[in-house]
């Protein structure tokens, strides 16, 4: 990447909440399964944000020369027969920084975070013929099976979820 990319965890959503409700929109309308629907405003995306951060959930943001250019989430399981394992959850990658590696540091960021946090299992989804199922298959993230009719498109349609893990250890 010939460009400055940087990668932090947020610990406050106050001065980033703008453009994460701008990322939110974008990738939503350029088709991406990430739980919202085109058409979602620029207050339901505020309102989502506001949600997020909580002590269970580890927010991290990447920037090409200062733009906003990704987010990633990893949650924390809190269940006492789950504390071994995180959720990758809500990868995001700006329409306009695709196919830079933007996704794949992130979830380099999210794993070394993981891995720190001395977890030992990673679990996500994704909708079946993503792009993001290459990259997840690249960092050697295992299919673990697959739901039909799990997320409802714009139109309608329903589309089945693929389940991936990572053991760490």
């Amino acid at each position: 990447m010939q460009n400055q990319l940087e990668i932090h965890q947020c610990d406050t959503i106050k001065n980033e909440i703008n453009s994460l409700s701008e990322l939110l929109l974008r990738v939503v309308e350029d088709g991406a399964s990430i739980g919202f629907l085109p058409g979602i405003t620029l207050d339901e995306a505020h309102e989502y944000w506001k949600s997020v951060l909580n002590p269970d959930v580890f927010l991290f943001i990447a920037r090409v020369d200062h733009h906003l250019a990704g987010s990633i989430q990893l949650h924390l399981c809190t269940k006492p027969n789950g504390l071994h394992r995180v959720e990758i959850a809500k990868l995001m990658t700006h329409p306009d920084y695709r196919r830079q590696g933007v996704a794949k540091h992130l979830m380099k960021k999210a794993e070394e975070q993981a891995q720190a946090l001395n977890k030992s299992l990673i679990v996500l989804d994704t909708r079946e013929g993503d792009p993001s199922n290459l990259l997840y298959t690249s960092m050697n993230y295992q299919q673990a099976g697959k739901i039909p009719g799990y997320a409802q498109s714009a139109s309608g349609e329903l589309h089945a979820t693929v389940f991936y893990y990572k053991e760490l250890r």
